[in-house]
């Protein structure tokens, strides 16, 4: 007995430091602190090794580092081209203080570019793995998840291919997201002369501080010229039918080209050398008489994560949705916001602007599912529409009065504002709105609208998980 008590003040002192740790020196969100605080009150032993694990923070580490990767790569172009910018176009448009605001944080504006959007993986795969067999320079590739099956290994062996013809290849994937990839996937390319592997974060003892925050991106580009983001990564799961969850499945993905692909390829190549200390050659290649010349879609390429001091994407989506007068059109697969972003969608519905939020009617995580339904109601409250894809969504997409739309890796949720390194692009487009309009739309003809009638017929079951999860959002 005596040393059962001696364990259990122990555990008390320890939560006791990190509480004071949490409230004092990490100067957290305090609704995130005190979800904290409550996690370490009611589960001491379990709250403070969950704490240890997912609670400690990259922000000093990756912000120094990141800056000075920025510092060594940008600083001379990015002062010359911010200047250039808002003495031109920028003051042309209606959306000068959204570009200004993200020009700020280090997202260049451009005009010439042209873009592709995929609605069906295997359209997507088909046009990357064609721009991957036509490629003479360099491959850069970076994604969440790369799986051993099909459109795994043909894609580890396009690079490997391409590797043996000369062209240098470089691929990164995420430790935790790609965990169940066999690492002999990627010693096949790894044992190519001329290709680089690479595992950002690898999932072990000594680094799990690091585990909560996952490099999110999908991020392609091919000989400078030509780059693919969105939502897809690697895997036959993104082609309808996810057979290991038996979900049906729709994404969003971009093809792009023009003189957004160096921002891109500067993106990876803060990745890559953050995450290996190699440099990786910035090169512009944009052809002036090529398409995107004449499709002319303004861009700004924006990423966000624990490197940020300020959550770029989520308030660039909150810039939008503040500017609406018309209509907001939002694709996510979870919908976990925090009060800023939740307050922005509720003020639009009830202003009058038609606000749509389509999530999954089959979740692939039943703890973020009943999470998102309990914001739900707030946003059926307020006015807005909801409607449940019958099967997964996993497009993160947003459009807003036929004129902005942003496309990208970022989940509607704090996890993904937050902890997750995320890229997004937001295009300056009436083109590219309409048709993420008329991709929204197609995709609610199949979809079942949820009323505030339907919503309040949850057993009070749900009612209890939903409450329960929600505490805890702010540190999932």
């Amino acid at each position: 007995m005596p040393n059962l008590a001696n364990f259990i003040w122990l555990v008390y002192i320890l939560n006791f430091i990190i509480i004071f740790t949490i409230v004092c020196l990490q100067k957290r969100n305090p609704i995130a602190s005190m979800a904290w605080i409550m996690c370490l009150v009611f589960f001491p032993v379990v709250g403070g090794i969950v704490f240890l694990v997912f609670g400690v923070g990259l922000k000093s580490y990756t912000h120094h580092k990141y800056r000075l990767k920025l510092e060594m790569n940008e600083k001379i172009t990015l002062e010359q081209e911010k200047k250039a910018i808002r003495d031109t176009k920028m003051r042309e448009t209606a959306y000068s203080g959204m570009i200004n605001y993200l020009l700020n944080h280090n997202s260049i504006y451009t005009e010439k570019n042209s873009v592709k959007i995929f609605t069906d993986a295997r359209d997507k795969y088909d046009a990357l793995f064609e721009d991957i067999k036509n490629a003479k320079d360099s491959i850069n590739i970076l994604y969440f998840i790369i799986r051993n099956d099909v459109v795994g290994n043909r894609l580890i062996d396009l690079l490997s291919e391409k590797a043996r013809q000369g062209v240098k290849v470089r691929l990164m994937y995420d430790g935790l997201g790609s965990f169940f990839t066999p690492r002999r996937l990627f010693n096949r390319l790894r044992a190519v002369k001329g290709s680089e592997v690479n595992e950002f974060f690898p999932v072990r003892i000594f680094s799990l501080s690091k585990i909560n925050h996952r490099n999110h991106r999908k991020i392609v580009v091919i000989d400078d010229k030509i780059a693919y983001m969105g939502g897809m990564n690697v895997g036959d799961e993104y082609m309808s039918m996810n057979k290991r969850k038996n979900l049906p499945w729709r994404d969003t993905h971009m093809r792009i080209v023009g003189e957004s692909v160096e921002y891109i390829q500067r993106y990876f190549a803060m990745d890559w050398e953050f995450s290996t200390g190699r440099r990786v050659p910035v090169k512009y290649e944009h052809d002036l008489a090529s398409e995107a010349d004449r499709d002319r879609v303004a861009m700004q390429v924006v990423a966000s994560g624990p490197d940020s001091k300020s959550e770029e994407i989520k308030c660039g989506m909150i810039k939008m949705i503040n500017s609406a007068k018309n209509y907001v059109y939002i694709q996510t697969p979870y919908f976990v916001p925090d009060q800023a972003f939740l307050t922005a969608v509720q003020m639009a519905a009830q202003s009058g602007v038609d606000v749509r939020v389509m999530i999954p009617g089959m979740p692939d995580k039943q703890y973020v599912y009943h999470t998102t339904m309990s914001y739900v109601g707030e946003l059926l409250d307020a006015g807005a529409r909801v409607f449940l894809y019958p099967g997964f969504i996993h497009s993160k997409t947003m459009v807003v009065d036929d004129a902005v739309s942003t496309i990208g890796t970022a989940n509607i949720d704090i996890r993904s504002f937050q902890l997750l390194f995320e890229i997004n692009a937001f295009m300056y487009s009436r083109d590219m709105a309409v048709e993420c309009r008329n991709i929204f739309s197609t995709d609610a003809t199949v979809c079942r609208e949820l009323t505030p009638e339907d919503y309040k017929k949850r057993g009070i079951l749900k009612v209890i998980e939903e409450g329960f999860f929600r505490l805890f959002s702010p540190i999932m």
